[in-house]
């Protein structure tokens, strides 16, 4: 009578063996996986940083296309030219939002893009002509800016570091104003914006 087959089971080098193996394809497995990830990451970092960047671009350009030459009174009552800058700095009335409160309300608002340390801030007034404790609202527009500057094209087609000049009126506007940003990581970021009614005073 012949005796029945045992069944055999695996050695312990095969075990080894088969462990071995399947760790270093978990390994190999998990390197490509958190490559995937990595760059996924890296790629969702660049859209952000590209969508800030094209939001702060399209704010100032938005801004200066509602410029109007309308003056306003300082802190102490004294007159403030309706666009006044220089190469690092920008002050002007621009038309804004139409209110829906019941309370007449201006439709024009006073803006400021000012560089602060890396961070371009934008600030706006909560009215035109100020009182003594008249101080705008600012808010963090982009950060990472190593420069702002600015620059005015007068009716003549002169480039100005500043605006206005000694001799034009307080409503007078520059023909255009360009403005470059050089952001960390993305680079200089330049536009040309002719303003609605500049040179027109």
């Amino acid at each position: 009578m012949r005796r029945p087959r045992t069944m055999q089971g695996f050695t312990l080098v095969e075990v080894l063996v088969a462990t071995a193996v399947f760790a270093i394809m978990s390994a190999l497995a998990w390197g490509g996986l958190n490559a995937v990830i990595r760059t996924r990451e890296a790629l969702v970092a660049e859209q952000q940083d590209f969508a800030r960047t094209a939001r702060t671009v399209g704010m100032l350009e938005r801004d200066l296309l509602g410029a109007v030459a309308r003056p306003v009174r300082g802190n102490y009552g004294e007159p403030l030219p309706a666009l006044r800058g220089d190469v690092d700095h920008l002050e002007f009335t621009r038309i804004g939002f139409a209110s829906a409160l019941i309370d007449a309300r201006s439709s024009l608002e006073r803006v400021v893009y000012e560089q602060d340390g890396a961070t371009l801030k934008r600030g706006r007034y909560a009215v035109l002509d100020r009182a003594a404790g008249s101080v705008a609202e600012f808010t963090d527009v982009r950060d990472r800016v190593r420069r702002l500057q600015l620059r005015y094209l007068d009716t003549q087609g002169n480039w100005l570091d500043a605006w206005p000049r000694r001799d034009d009126k307080p409503e007078a506007l520059p023909r255009a104003v360009e403005f470059r940003i050089d952001i960390d990581g993305v680079g200089e970021i330049s536009r040309l914006i002719e303003l609605p009614s500049g040179g027109a005073n």
